[in-house]
């Protein structure tokens, strides 16, 4: 499996804004990322998402084989 990578932020891209409940461990997790990143909450949010979607697709190619 590949690794998740933090990259760098990048100039703005689509966005939708949504509201969504976080466990207060997932919370803190991700916010000691953020810091020790020095990116924004939601840009470490978005890049879990990112990384997970890319791996269902993944998964997914190689069952269907």
């Amino acid at each position: 499996m590949e690794q998740l990578i933090i990259k760098k932020k990048q100039k703005s891209q689509d966005t939708i804004t949504r509201t969504i409940r976080f466990s207060g461990k997932a919370y803190d997790k991700i916010t000691e990322l953020a810091e020790k990143e020095e990116v924004t909450f939601n840009y470490i949010v978005n890049q879990i998402i990112e990384y997970g979607l890319k791996v269902l697709d993944e998964q997914k190619k190689s069952n269907d084989k």
